[in-house]
Formats: structure tokens, sequence, C-alpha cells
């Protein structure tokens, strides 16, 4: 009987992420494909607790260049495309409560950073306003990254079957 030792280097699934996605979502979606919490990705990553704070988009202090540098060098993503996931600096974010636009929802299943920006009330691209809450049970969505199944955490209702209630917006 050999008494090799072998060297398992870690590995993880890597996640690539989304045209416009929030880093919220993202975050969520990598924690799932990894069995990892949010806390040990930061604490991997050599970032500590503050990737916690970004799953529920509190981004103040905003991340700096080196823990974008040291999560994306963690996650195997480019460091362009993880700041993609966030607003750039001179928007305004409003964290809560969570936006959705559920028609973009139902052509592709995840959430938008743009929802966020304090001055956006609607979808631009289907001219109706952004939704705060479950349509049927009034349920406010959780963080973006808690969205593994696509839907109300209350009252199970699918995010994209509730464009069927989203109204257009008018000034």
């Amino acid at each position: 009987m050999s008494n090799e030792i072998y060297n398992f280097e870690a590995w993880i699934n890597t996640v690539e992420p989304l045209p416009g996605e929030s880093i919220s979502h993202f975050l969520g979606r990598f924690e799932r494909a990894n069995l990892l919490t949010g806390y040990q990705i930061g604490k991997e990553a050599g970032v500590g607790a503050i990737v916690t704070r970004w799953k529920k988009l509190y981004l103040n202090p905003f991340p700096t260049q080196q823990e974008l540098e040291a999560l994306a060098k963690f996650i195997e993503v480019e460091v362009e495309k993880l700041t993609e996931t966030l607003p750039s600096k001179s928007i305004t974010m409003k964290p809560r409560p969570i936006k959705l636009c559920a028609s973009c929802y139902g052509e592709q299943s995840y959430h938008r950073i743009e929802w966020q920006f304090k001055d956006v009330m609607k979808c631009d691209r289907h001219n109706l306003r952004l939704l705060t809450k479950c349509t049927n049970c009034e349920t406010p969505f959780p963080i973006p990254a808690d969205w593994a199944q696509g839907e109300c955490p209350h009252c199970f209702l699918p995010f994209s079957t509730m464009a069927k209630r989203q109204k257009q917006f008018s000034q």
C-alpha cells in the first residue's frame, strides 16, 4: 500500500456575472453553485464579512479596488466583470425596498443593479412601474441573493407571473 500524499487544490464552480446583474444576485448564484456562504467567500477572498453587506446591497463604503481584486481572484472572474455588478460611484443606490421588473425577470431571471438606483421607478425597457412587493400577498421582496427559486418566499407566486399585474408607468 502506498503512503502517497495527495495535494488537492481547492476548486470552485465558476459563475459569470450576467449583463447588468446586481452584486447581490450574482453573489447568491455563486454561493449556491459552490455551497458557500457570503461570510465564507469573504474569508477565503481575504476581504472579511464585507461580502455579506454587499449581498444586502449595502455599498457604503463603496467596495475598494483592492477588495474587488481579491474577490475576483477567489471567484475566478475578471475584476472588470465583477465591477459591472455595481453601480458607478456617482449613482445613488437605494438598497430598500428591493425592486423588480417582473417582465424583465420573465425574459431573463436575474436582478438588475439599475432597479435599485434611487431615482429609478420604472423599467425603461417595458415602461412599467417597478414592483417592491409580491402582487399577490404584498410581501416585500427579499434580497436578490436569496432569489434561488424566483418566487415570493411567502405565497410562492413566480416573479415572472407578477408581470400580469405590473402597471404602466405614467407621470
